[in-house]
């Protein structure tokens, strides 16, 4: 008989664990999706930040255009962040961005394949697609990952994520029915193969009544019933701060914390509303975790023998969030009840996130819990509730392997302060925290 009574009175699949299969590495992740996509019989739906013009990026793309030629009834979608897709890296020249790589490859090939900007907010520092999951035939193929070089380990350096497979149709079906119902059908989503784009400011009033749309949207979930040995999983959607699921059931999880708290995090800025629940979890017992990455491990982060440029003070300002909370927490940390430990791995960057409750619950998302996922970005997850502990054994592999490079931080004085920066760091530190331009920062970087 099925146990309701142990699961959250929310809708949810019902899954077997050997359906669910946990990658370790960048590698094994690019090796699974490039296989997946070869072997796509129905459909193959990418949803990402973005899909890079690198050597990664087209790789992907022309394993997608590939398969399509192979198989023309292949129905087959890509959505990307419409702002992130028309302009360059940070610090590079002006250039048309990543949109210029999909309209080549829409000429190039008899059957183009779409790809969507979806335009979260009328500017990208307000409001990005952060919304994960690939959808290769029944299989949903969840990661932080976006897709390039980095992420995807094609040269000496990776940035390592959370990589998890999951196979299951009803699970599949759903998020493809929002990915075309909730996001492609909407008249401010445009095909960025076309060269004859609209401007942003044109579509203003259309990315506004998206957003509002997108506020009330959820997953259509076929509530299964879960067996003995099954798990149930259940897909989040949330975007701003008024109605969202994904927030709220964030904050259920740790509110409800028994035993233990595991919480991944790229950028430690934690909303306020978190780390009072952490702090009441650590208060009541409960043993947390914290895994952030070393400054070093941040995608922002530049070397000191390498010109200098203002975005490379945020991994600074990260860490100097997380020398105050471990400061204001130093009994709970040099007693071990809070554990923070610091991931770094040589030259390699670090971008986890997710939850794990009381080795019963897991959250897996692309949420970073910050305040500008929050509030600004589109964000999902999937929650999944084992209280058999039928995947305990996996998912303590994986985090094994997570903990293989990080080191606890015993005490706040393990970080450095602001006067043992490089000194261009420590001047831009200073002028931030004079003007108090920090709080603007954490709230929408």
């Amino acid at each position: 008989m099925p146990n309701r009574h142990l699961l959250d009175p929310i809708p949810h699949f019902a899954v077997h664990p050997e359906r669910i299969t946990i990658l370790h590495s960048a590698r094994e992740y690019r090796e699974l999706l490039l296989s997946a996509i070869k072997q796509a019989t129905k459909r193959i739906y990418i949803v990402a930040l973005y899909l890079e013009d690198d050597e990664a990026g087209r790789e992907i793309l022309s394993t997608i255009y590939q398969a399509k030629q192979d198989n023309p009834d292949l129905d087959i979608a890509i959505c990307v962040d419409w702002h992130r897709a028309q302009r360059g890296l940070i610090g590079a020249e002006k250039s048309k961005g990543n949109a210029s790589l999909y309209q080549e490859f829409a000429k190039e090939y008899d059957l183009p394949i779409p790809v969507y900007g979806v335009p979260v907010r009328n500017r990208e520092v307000f409001g990005v697609l952060h919304l994960k999951g690939f959808i290769i035939d029944s299989t949903v193929v969840y990661s932080g990952a976006s897709l390039n070089n980095i992420y995807l380990h094609y040269h000496e350096r990776y940035r390592f994520d959370r990589y998890h497979i999951i196979e299951h149709k009803p699970l599949a079906d759903s998020m493809v029915h929002f990915i075309r119902n909730n996001m492609i059908a909407d008249p401010a989503v445009h095909n960025l193969n076309d060269t004859n784009l609209p401007s942003t400011k044109d579509i203003k009033p259309l990315i506004r009544q998206f957003r509002a749309t997108l506020s009330k949207a959820h997953y259509h979930i076929a509530d299964e019933s879960v067996g003995e040995d099954q798990v149930a999983v259940t897909p989040l959607v949330g975007i701003g701060k008024r109605r969202n699921q994904l927030n709220r059931k964030i904050i259920a999880l740790l509110s409800n914390a028994k035993q233990e708290i595991c919480l991944c995090t790229p950028y430690f800025n934690l909303p306020r509303a978190v780390i009072r629940e952490i702090t009441r979890a650590i208060k009541r017992g409960v043993q947390v975790h914290i895994i952030v990455g070393d400054k070093t491990a941040s995608d922002f982060y530049i070397a000191p023998d390498q010109p200098f440029k203002a975005i490379g003070g945020l991994p600074y300002l990260y860490e100097l969030n997380l020398r105050k909370f471990t400061r204001t927490n130093k009994t709970h940390t040099a007693s071990g009840r809070l554990a923070v430990h610091l991931w770094k791995h040589d030259a390699n960057s670090y971008h986890l996130k997710g939850l794990w409750v009381d080795r019963k619950t897991m959250l897996l998302t692309g949420n970073n819990v910050n305040p500008r996922a929050w509030a600004l970005d589109l964000e999902n997850g999937l929650l999944i509730q084992d209280p058999k502990q039928l995947l305990e054994d996996k998912f303590t592999a994986e985090f094994d392997n997570i903990f293989k490079h990080t080191e606890q931080i015993r005490s706040y004085k393990q970080l450095e302060t602001v006067g043992q920066y490089p000194e261009k760091v420590q001047k831009l530190i200073r002028r931030v925290l004079r003007t108090r331009a920090d709080r603007l920062l954490k709230r929408i970087l």
